[in-house]
């Protein structure tokens, strides 16, 4: 990626500003944050993170703005990026000054320029000898916790369910009127933590062999003649197949055999692998040091040397099933280039 600027800034085009000072009659931070500073950030400011040649790359004074706005508000790149072209006040319409029908930009571009940021900071840090090379450095980690609400097992199995039927209505309804038995709307229209499920007995034993049933049932659907491509590739299919390949089991895994449905005991990873909810396929519970909690582990390297400011130079997210963090991906990458990768000591305690 290379930096073309582009002096000066453009202002903030005629109908996007007419529609923000429409919708926002009363003021707004973000616009008022424009009008009052202007677009704060120059291009000619990170001149020197692009190369000279190259695909030209996304306005980082834009993305500079993205990224302390995304702090702010506490958003994931996925949700900054769509905030983008799905807001009038700040990412998209007014703030960035740009079009109505601009398409923004994908995710990864954060990520990416978070990296050339870091190789900045970095090069500072090392210059003004807060940084040596070949320093001592140590890892821990701590948790992040998943937005989403604990689910018992036969919630989870029923959530699953109704969560793959809401994204195929999205894109087939008529074909899932066709699929779907009429007694399936009192059972999934509503959310089922809604529900007044069977407590104990044959009644709640029954309940969930109709829903792994109706699981079956939507699964096989897809296959047919008549089925949309799309419905089969939706990641909420996809997390449904997960669910039902671990929880589930059909007597001889035919797809022609109706009955012979029935629920399998479940232990530590299994086929399928977790999934605690349908809406957060990664969140995963965990336990460390006597503190348990659905969601993810965050691991931090940061400068131990004796008589030095301590700096986090390597922040990594784990993933479900992870290895410990090593030394890839940008922030690692950074490090290694400029000889700061030290040797480290880890402080992480087992979690699982």
């Amino acid at each position: 990626m290379s930096l073309r600027p582009q002096p000066p800034l453009p202002p903030v085009p005629e109908d996007t500003a007419r529609v923000a000072q429409t919708a926002f009659r009363r003021g707004n931070p973000y616009l008022l944050l424009r009008t009052c500073l202007g677009p704060i950030f120059a291009d000619a400011a990170f001149a020197d993170l692009y190369p000279t040649r190259g695909q030209p790359a996304y306005a980082p004074w834009r993305l500079a703005l993205v990224t302390l706005l995304q702090f702010r508000e506490g958003l994931s790149d996925r949700q900054a990026a769509e905030a983008v072209w799905a807001r009038i006040d700040w990412y998209r319409k007014y703030l960035l000054g740009l079009d109505l029908t601009d398409p923004g930009f994908d995710s990864s571009v954060l990520c990416e320029f978070r990296g050339r940021l870091l190789a900045r900071i970095l090069d500072a840090a090392r210059d003004q000898g807060v940084l040596k090379a070949h320093g001592r450095q140590r890892t821990d980690s701590t948790h992040v916790l998943a937005a989403v609400r604990d689910l018992n097992r036969i919630e989870l199995l029923a959530e699953t369910l109704r969560a793959a039927l809401n994204a195929i209505a999205t894109v087939a309804p008529d074909w899932l009127r066709g699929v779907a038995p009429p007694d399936w709307h009192e059972r999934y229209d509503h959310r089922i933590e809604d529900a007044r499920l069977p407590e104990t007995g044959p009644k709640r034993e029954a309940y969930v062999l109709q829903v792994g049933a109706d699981g079956y049932h939507l699964l096989d659907a897809p296959d047919g003649a008549s089925a949309p491509p799309l419905a089969a590739t939706l990641p909420a299919v996809a997390v449904l197949r997960r669910v039902w390949a671990r929880h589930f089991m059909r007597a001889g895994d035919d797809p022609d055999i109706g009955a012979g449905v029935r629920l399998v005991p479940v232990q530590g990873p299994g086929p399928g692998d977790r999934v605690e909810t349908p809406y957060d396929s990664d969140a995963r519970f965990r336990a460390k040091s006597g503190t348990d909690w659905t969601g993810s582990t965050v691991h931090l390297t940061e400068t131990c040397d004796p008589d030095l400011p301590r700096l986090v130079v390597r922040p990594g997210h784990a993933r479900p099933r992870d290895p410990p963090p090593d030394r890839r991906g940008p922030p690692g990458l950074a490090l290694r280039a400029r000889g700061l990768v030290g040797p480290v000591r880890s402080l992480r305690r087992r979690s699982r």
